[in-house]
C-alpha cells in the first residue's frame, strides 16, 4: 500500500495540471472545434465557370497530368482562368484548361486574387486584404492533410471577424478558413488539449510517442489512485469515512465519485493516438479505393464533353465509379446533378443503390446490398456534401462506407474499427446515440462530467503544490 501511495503521490505531482488542462480544454473543444474548412464553405466560394475559356477536354488533361491512375478530375474557376485538378492515389496535378501548362500558384499576387475572389462570393469585406505570409507550416495546417498543398500562402482579409484564407500553392485552391474568435478559442481548447504547438506537431513522430506516452503515464496514475481511493475507504458503524482531512478528503472523495467518468476518459483519450497499434485506422487501402473506382477510360469520354455541362454550375468533376465514368456538375453548396458520361440526361441528383451494389461487387464477393446510414445510426457517417447519403455495404465482417454525392470511398469498418468507434468515438466524445440526438443534453452533459473532473484536479494540484513546498522548502 505504501509503494503504491507514493506511485500514485508522485505521478499525481507531475500530471495534475495536464489533467486540469485537459478537463477545462475538452469544454471549449466542445464549443469551438478547430478550425476546419467545410464542404458548404468551400462550394460557397466558387464562382460560376466561364466556359470560353476552356480549350482542352477532361481526357486530355489526364493525359497531360501523367498520372496513370487518375480517379478523379474537377473543373472549377480562379481568377486567371479555368483550371482542371486531375488526383489519383500517386499524386495530383493542376493544369489550366487553356493549354494544359502547370497551374501551380507562383505569386503573391495571384494567390491574393483567389482568396479575394472566394471572399467576395462568400460576403465578405475584402477592403483590407493582403497576403501575410507563405509557409509550409503553422499553428493551423500542421495536419498531415495538407501535406499535398505545401507550401500554403495565407491571406488575412483583415476585416472585422479576422478572418485569414489559406491557399494552396498546388493547386490554387483555398483549403481553410479561420477567425480571430475560432483561434483564441482554439488556443484554449483543441491546442492545449492535443498538446499541438507548431514546434512539435510539425514534427508528426515526436508529437505521436510524446503524446502517447503521456495519456498512458496519465491513465495509469489516474488507475492507482482508484486502487489508493478504493482500498483507504474505512467504515465506521454504518458509515464509510475516509482517512483524510481537508483538501485531501475532497481529492479522496471527489477522485471516489468521478473515477467512473474519469478512468474511461482518459484511456479513451489514450487510445485517440492509437495510430494502428491496437485498432484498425479506419482507411481503406489504395488497392480497395482502386476497385471501388475501377479503371474508368478517359479517353472515352465524348469529345464533346465539356459542351453538355450544366448551365451556372460553379464546379464540375469527373470520376471513376465501379468502372465506369460519371460527372458531377455542382450548381451550388447543396445542390448538384449527376450523369453518367456522354448523357444530357441527369441519372440522379446522387448515386442510386444499384450503382452502389455494381461497384461493391470489385470489393470482395457476398456483399451485401447497400442501405443508407442513418442519422441516428450506432455507427455515423458524414457525406462530403450536405444532405448526401452515405450508402454503407456489407462484405462478410468488412463494412464499407461510399459517400452517394462523389463515389468517394470514406471508411471501413472492420471488426477492430467498430470495437475502436466505442471504446474511443463513444467513451471520450460521448457520441452515444442517445445524447447525439439531444445536443442541448449531450453539452450539458459534457460540460457537468468535465467541471467534475476539472474540480477534481485542481484538488489534486492544491496537494501536489502543498506537497513540493514541504519537500523543498528551506529550512529557517
Amino acid at each position: 500500500m505504501r509503494a503504491l501511495i507514493l506511485f500514485h503521490r508522485w505521478l499525481g505531482v507531475a500530471f495534475c495540471l495536464l489533467f486540469a488542462m485537459w478537463f477545462a480544454s475538452g469544454i471549449v473543444m466542445h464549443f469551438v472545434p478547430f478550425p476546419a474548412l467545410t464542404e458548404t464553405e468551400r462550394a460557397g466560394g466558387l464562382a460560376v465557370l466561364d466556359m470560353t475559356g476552356v480549350v482542352n477536354s477532361p481526357a486530355e488533361a489526364v493525359s497531360a497530368a501523367k498520372i496513370k491512375d487518375a480517379t478523379r478530375v474537377r473543373l472549377l474557376r480562379r481568377p486567371d482562368g479555368p483550371v482542371y485538378l486531375v488526383t489519383g492515389s500517386s499524386g495530383m496535378a493542376a493544369l489550366r484548361a487553356a493549354d494544359l501548362s502547370d497551374a501551380a500558384v507562383h505569386s503573391r499576387e495571384l494567390a491574393l486574387a483567389i482568396a479575394t475572389d472566394f471572399a467576395r462570393h462568400r460576403g465578405m469585406d475584402t477592403l483590407h486584404a493582403g497576403v501575410a505570409d507563405l509557409a509550409p507550416y503553422d499553428q493551423w495546417t500542421v495536419a498531415s492533410g495538407f501535406d499535398s498543398h505545401r507550401p500554403l500562402y495565407r491571406v488575412a482579409l483583415n476585416d472585422s471577424a479576422g478572418t485569414e484564407l489559406y491557399i494552396s500553392s498546388q493547386t490554387g485552391e483555398v483549403v481553410l478558413e479561420t477567425t480571430r474568435h475560432q483561434r483564441m478559442w482554439s488556443y484554449l481548447g483543441s491546442v492545449a488539449h492535443w498538446v499541438y504547438p507548431t514546434a512539435l506537431r510539425s514534427h508528426p513522430a515526436a508529437w505521436t510517442v510524446l503524446v502517447w506516452w503521456l495519456s498512458l503515464l496519465a491513465l495509469i496514475g489516474a488507475s492507482a489512485g482508484a486502487m489508493v481511493g478504493t482500498l483507504r475507504i474505512e467504515r465506521l458503524g454504518p458509515r464509510l469515512v475516509s482517512p483524510y482531512t481537508g483538501i485531501q478528503a475532497w481529492h479522496h472523495w471527489l477522485g471516489l465519485c468521478c473515477m467512473l467518468f474519469v478512468l474511461p476518459w482518459i484511456f479513451s483519450g489514450w487510445l485517440s493516438m492509437d495510430n494502428g497499434r491496437l485498432f484498425s485506422t479506419g482507411i481503406p487501402t489504395d488497392a480497395e479505393r482502386a476497385s471501388i473506382a475501377g479503371m474508368g477510360d478517359w479517353q472515352a469520354l465524348p469529345r464533346d464533353e465539356i459542351q453538355r455541362l450544366s448551365t451556372g454550375a460553379v464546379e464540375v468533376g469527373w470520376f471513376a465509379f465501379g468502372g465506369q465514368l460519371y460527372r458531377r456538375d455542382r450548381i451550388s453548396a447543396g445542390v448538384q446533378r449527376l450523369f453518367h458520361t456522354g448523357s444530357n440526361q441527369p441519372e440522379s441528383e446522387f448515386l442510386p443503390p444499384a450503382d452502389v451494389d455494381a461497384a461493391a461487387r470489385h470489393l470482395t464477393r457476398g456483399c451485401d446490398s447497400a442501405v443508407v446510414v442513418g442519422p441516428g445510426d450506432r455507427y455515423p457517417a458524414a457525406a462530403i456534401m450536405p444532405e448526401a447519403p452515405v450508402f454503407r455495404v456489407v462484405c462478410g465482417a468488412d463494412w464499407f462506407d461510399i459517400d452517394g454525392a462523389s463515389g468517394a470511398l470514406l471508411e471501413k469498418l472492420d471488426p477492430s474499427r467498430r470495437v475502436y468507434r466505442w471504446l474511443y468515438g463513444a467513451l471520450h466524445t460521448l457520441d452515444f446515440p442517445v445524447l447525439t440526438a439531444r445536443p442541448a443534453l449531450r453539452a450539458f452533459v459534457v460540460v457537468l462530467l468535465c467541471s467534475c473532473g476539472f474540480v477534481f484536479s485542481m484538488t489534486g494540484v492544491v496537494i501536489a503544490w502543498r506537497r513540493l513546498l514541504l519537500r523543498f522548502r528551506a529550512p529557517a
